[in-house]
């Protein structure tokens, strides 16, 4: 990642990964959205039709393994490599062979964990030339999310990777336990918006345009994306847990390990300084970066670095055209397991500040 990148948002495709823990509920909310006129000009990648039961939506069949449905959205089914199928899609929309679509949503039956999507759509050089991840959207179940978080670290990362939290089965699930469930999704990932949903009903824009790059502003809002203050509020929760205020501590919890933070640093990074210290970071604790996202001030250019990634997986750095207000600090928010804030801000000011501080 050592190259800066110019970004081409606008001739990309947003892709957005549906996930969630089996049983959470991911076949009844896509179901509903296809039948959503907000889904218009979507293409949606699924396992199979049948799992959504399409029959009464289905319009005209545009190939065995694509259709088009009254919402007007196009819904395609995965026929072998999940590249291929991406690649097959982009080339028949450029030919005319299936009306063209504006987004990719992308759903993940069968793969407990969004990573090696995400890993699909950056490393494959054909797909990252068309395609941008927008965001990841994750399904957790409200009569079993606590218990699956409490049971199945595939279910806390699901959450903690998330853009959007999505709060299933609230017509059955007691009010109380959604609440106590919201609020620990909200420890796990405090950027996240946390929406409950019932019988898979939500409008489709809540859950889209939630990357980096706003087509409403036609620029890109870091501010949204980044969410720092919600991390810091995250750290001064912990820290008062940790100092044995209202601290409860359950040795069956995976979430007791996950740990949010921001760093932030006043003067101008060096790149190079920068691109060994993250590269570093990934080869002894790539499991363990969750999710990292930063704007940062570096030496060599006067204009904002974008980085972006989810454990060993990072997107090319992106070179923004200009500061979103006056705040030029370096900032970078983490979601971690296993690792502590203290490891990563001492192998940061070894790379990357010398013996200046990282600020809190």
């Amino acid at each position: 990642m050592a190259e800066v990148q110019v970004p081409d948002a606008n001739t990309r495709l947003p892709v957005s990964v549906l996930t969630g823990f089996l049983g959470s509920g991911k076949t009844t909310l896509l179901s509903r959205l296809l039948r959503h006129p907000g889904m218009a000009n979507t293409a949606v990648v699924i396992n199979e039709f049948g799992e959504v039961g399409l029959d009464h939506m289905l319009v005209e069949k545009s190939g065995e393994d694509t259709i088009l449905l009254n919402s007007g959205c196009l819904c395609c089914t995965i026929r072998g490599d999940l590249i291929d199928t991406l690649r097959s899609l982009f080339v028949r929309r450029a030919k005319g062979e299936i009306p063209e679509f504006d987004r990719l949503v992308i759903e993940t039956t069968g793969l407990a964990d969004p990573a090696p999507i995400l890993h699909t759509l950056i490393s494959d050089p054909v797909l990252a030339a068309r395609y941008r991840l927008d965001g990841v959207i994750s399904t957790v179940d409200g009569v079993n999310g606590a218990m699956q978080l409490d049971n199945h670290y595939e279910s806390v990362k699901q959450a903690a990777v998330a853009d959007r939290l999505l709060v299933t089965k609230g017509d059955i699930a007691g009010e109380d336990d959604i609440k106590d469930l919201m609020e620990r999704l909200q420890t796990l990932n405090p950027a996240a918006p946390i929406y409950p949903v019932q019988n898979g009903e939500i409008d489709p824009s809540t859950l889209f345009n939630c990357g980096l790059f706003d087509p409403a502003k036609k620029m890109p809002d870091v501010a949204k994306w980044l969410q720092e203050e919600a991390y810091a509020e995250r750290e001064d929760r912990h820290a008062e847990h940790e100092h044995g205020h209202a601290h409860h501590h359950d040795t069956n919890r995976h979430d007791d390990s996950i740990r949010a933070f921001c760093l932030t640093y006043d003067k101008p990074l060096n790149w190079e300084g920068f691109v060994t210290w993250i590269e570093a970071l990934i080869a002894v604790h790539g499991e363990s970066l969750l999710r990292v996202k930063g704007i940062l001030n570096v030496d060599e250019t006067d204009q904002p670095v974008v980085i972006h990634g989810v454990q060993h997986v990072f997107h090319p750095p992106t070179l923004l055209e200009f500061w979103p207000d006056d705040d030029r600090r370096s900032r970078i928010v983490m979601i971690t397991r296993d690792l502590n804030r203290k490891p990563v801000e001492q192998m940061f000011l070894a790379f990357v500040a010398g013996d200046s501080e990282v600020q809190s």
